[in-house]
Protein backbone atom coordinates (compact mmCIF):
# COMPACT_ATOMS: atom_id res chain seq x y z
CA UNK A 1 0.00 0.00 0.00
CA UNK A 2 2.99 2.37 0.22
CA UNK A 3 2.42 3.71 -3.30
CA UNK A 4 -1.24 4.38 -2.50
CA UNK A 5 -0.40 6.14 0.77
CA UNK A 6 2.25 8.23 -1.03
CA UNK A 7 -0.39 9.39 -3.53
CA UNK A 8 -2.77 10.35 -0.70
CA UNK A 9 -0.02 12.33 1.06
CA UNK A 10 0.91 14.02 -2.24
CA UNK A 11 -2.75 14.97 -2.85
CA UNK A 12 -3.01 16.51 0.63
CA UNK A 13 0.24 18.47 0.47
CA UNK A 14 2.53 20.55 -1.69
CA UNK A 15 6.34 20.62 -1.89
CA UNK A 16 8.13 22.79 0.64
CA UNK A 17 10.62 24.83 -1.35
CA UNK A 18 14.25 23.84 -0.95
CA UNK A 19 13.52 20.63 1.00
CA UNK A 20 12.31 17.07 0.49
CA UNK A 21 9.38 17.81 2.81
CA UNK A 22 5.80 18.72 1.95
CA UNK A 23 3.38 21.00 3.79
CA UNK A 24 -0.33 20.35 4.04
CA UNK A 25 -2.30 22.34 1.51
CA UNK A 26 -4.37 25.25 2.80
CA UNK A 27 -7.69 23.95 4.11
CA UNK A 28 -6.63 20.28 4.10
CA UNK A 29 -6.19 18.14 7.22
CA UNK A 30 -5.18 14.51 7.51
CA UNK A 31 -5.71 11.73 10.02
CA UNK A 32 -3.63 8.56 10.12
CA UNK A 33 -5.00 5.33 11.59
CA UNK A 34 -8.00 7.12 13.12
CA UNK A 35 -5.59 9.07 15.37
CA UNK A 36 -4.88 12.76 15.73
CA UNK A 37 -6.07 15.13 13.00
CA UNK A 38 -3.16 17.18 11.63
CA UNK A 39 -4.19 20.62 10.35
CA UNK A 40 -0.95 22.56 9.88
CA UNK A 41 1.84 20.06 9.50
CA UNK A 42 4.87 19.26 7.37
CA UNK A 43 5.29 15.74 6.00
CA UNK A 44 8.50 13.92 5.19
CA UNK A 45 8.18 10.61 3.37
CA UNK A 46 11.26 8.49 3.96
CA UNK A 47 11.98 4.99 2.67
CA UNK A 48 10.68 3.23 5.77
CA UNK A 49 8.77 5.90 7.68
CA UNK A 50 6.66 9.05 7.43
CA UNK A 51 7.45 11.95 9.75
CA UNK A 52 4.81 14.54 10.61
CA UNK A 53 6.17 17.79 12.06
CA UNK A 54 3.91 20.35 13.68
CA UNK A 55 4.27 23.24 16.09
CA UNK A 56 2.36 23.48 19.36
CA UNK A 57 2.84 26.04 22.11
CA UNK A 58 6.26 27.06 20.79
CA UNK A 59 7.54 23.47 20.50
CA UNK A 60 8.20 21.38 17.41
CA UNK A 61 6.60 17.96 17.59
CA UNK A 62 7.69 15.08 15.35
CA UNK A 63 5.53 11.99 14.99
CA UNK A 64 6.85 9.00 13.06
CA UNK A 65 4.77 6.35 11.30
CA UNK A 66 6.05 3.04 9.95
CA UNK A 67 4.79 2.69 6.36
CA UNK A 68 3.88 -0.95 7.05
CA UNK A 69 1.71 0.02 10.02
CA UNK A 70 -0.38 2.67 8.26
CA UNK A 71 -3.81 1.12 7.87
CA UNK A 72 -5.83 4.18 6.91
CA UNK A 73 -5.48 7.83 5.99
CA UNK A 74 -8.42 10.22 6.08
CA UNK A 75 -8.29 13.63 4.42
CA UNK A 76 -10.52 16.56 5.35
CA UNK A 77 -11.25 19.53 3.10
CA UNK A 78 -14.11 21.93 2.50
CA UNK A 79 -16.55 21.06 -0.23
CA UNK A 80 -16.86 23.65 -2.98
Amino acid sequence: MNKTWEKVFEYASSPLEGTMSRKLREGVSIQINEGKIYKKAVLFMGEEFVRITEEEEGQKLNTYYDWALIGSIRTYSKSK
